[in-house]
């Protein structure tokens, strides 16, 4: 079992930046790729950022040169450094890890409880 917390959440205005944190505990050491997924209110929820654990990423387009993704294995973190936001960037955004078997098939994984950025003008 994988536990999730985020943090990092709140509010900014447009063109501001904000940093998330994942912290993760529990059975770490199968998990091969983490990332950030975001929800708008009515929409569906959207692949953010990944890492897998060759250091391999993977961006939305419209976060490509805004977000970056980060890991720290030695602490168990994850962050999403988060600059120029802009009022599409508000949603909850939620922690994600997993057991993949190649890049198709999805062993199990693990959610966070999310944490809310909403961004202002």
């Amino acid at each position: 079992q994988v536990q999730l917390v985020e943090s990092g959440g709140g509010l900014v205005q447009a063109g501001g930046s904000l940093r998330l944190s994942c912290a993760a505990s529990g059975s770490t050491g199968r998990i091969n790729v983490v990332g950030w997924y975001r929800q708008a209110p009515g929409k569906q929820r959207e692949l953010v950022a990944s890492i897998r654990d060759d250091g391999i990423t993977k961006y939305a387009d419209s976060v490509k040169g805004r977000f970056t993704i980060s890991r720290d294995n030695a602490e168990n973190t994850l962050s999403l450094q988060m600059n120029s936001l802009k009022l599409e960037d508000t949603a909850v955004y939620y922690c994600n890890a997993a057991r993949m078997l190649g890049t198709s098939v999805r062993v199990y994984e693990y959610w966070g409880q999310g944490t809310q950025v909403t961004v202002s003008l």
